[in-house]
């Protein structure tokens, strides 16, 4: 309740003791005019003659004494933690229980975070990133994989015809050879591999593609004529595929 919501509290309960003291039967009358019990009105009335108008203010309405709330020294443990170390409601909640065999409820642990104003850190405060060093995915060998994929590229302006990049990538030393076809179907994916076998200057041995409709049996069994090694991506891991850029001329090849 703000300040001035609790004034106006004050003022009509003062209101009403002073109408009950200016009528002949000023309490029954006030009480049934207002829609007030007797009891009410009494403690009011008590509470004005002792304290005054601070007495008319709303009491707090918490216990005075709860068996059952969490010990400070516990508190004070759940916000070091929280201060120290950063940890959630989660961790701590396990930290009290494995070394200070302590047993807290992750509500109650998010409960005290809040009431002490602690249950979101600065940003200055909020956990970092490990730092930990991030190694690219390659091969050791030359040719050891190579990776291809098709990218539907947009209309031209003025065409309805679309158009579709086929991409190889080597796992080893990221040559990309790049070529776009107006038709995306096993007999352009086999033209494609022909033309990359001729431009790379080291032997394939494994090709990668994911499952699409153009890299499927003939496609398959002509890199098995040719001595390369055919395997598919598992399904709907598009993630173990290399993204297939757009063709740039400082990192591509193109056809």
């Amino acid at each position: 309740m703000t300040k001035a919501e609790q004034n106006r509290v004050v003022a009509w309960r003062l209101k009403i003791i002073r109408q009950a003291s200016e009528l002949p039967r000023g309490v029954a009358q006030t009480c049934r005019h207002f829609g007030l019990s007797r009891k009410t009105f009494y403690k009011w009335s008590a509470r004005y003659k002792s304290h005054g108008e601070a007495g008319l203010c709303d009491r707090p309405r918490a216990p005075l004494h709860c068996p059952r709330s969490t010990p400070r020294a516990v508190i004070s443990k759940i916000l070091y933690l929280r201060e120290r170390y950063r940890f959630g409601p989660a961790r701590i909640t396990s930290y009290l229980h494995r070394f200070h065999s302590v047993d807290v409820a992750r509500s109650t642990v998010h409960r005290i975070l809040i009431r002490y104003g602690m249950n979101r850190l600065p940003v200055n405060q909020r956990r970092q990133p490990t730092g930990r060093p991030w190694h690219r995915y390659e091969k050791p060998q030359p040719g050891h994989r190579l990776q291809i994929d098709v990218k539907f590229l947009e209309r031209i302006a003025g065409s309805r015809k679309r158009l579709y990049q086929f991409t190889a990538i080597d796992d080893c030393t990221r040559i990309r050879v790049l070529k776009i076809y107006d038709v995306c179907n096993q007999k352009a994916a086999i033209s494609f591999v022909d033309e990359v076998v001729r431009r790379l200057p080291f032997r394939v041995l494994v090709i990668q593609t994911d499952n699409g409709g153009e890299f499927q049996s003939n496609f398959h069994w002509h890199l098995e004529q040719q001595d390369i090694r055919h395997v598919y991506i598992r399904p709907r891991t598009p993630r173990l595929q290399l993204p297939p850029a757009p063709w740039s001329p400082r990192r591509a090849d193109p056809v």
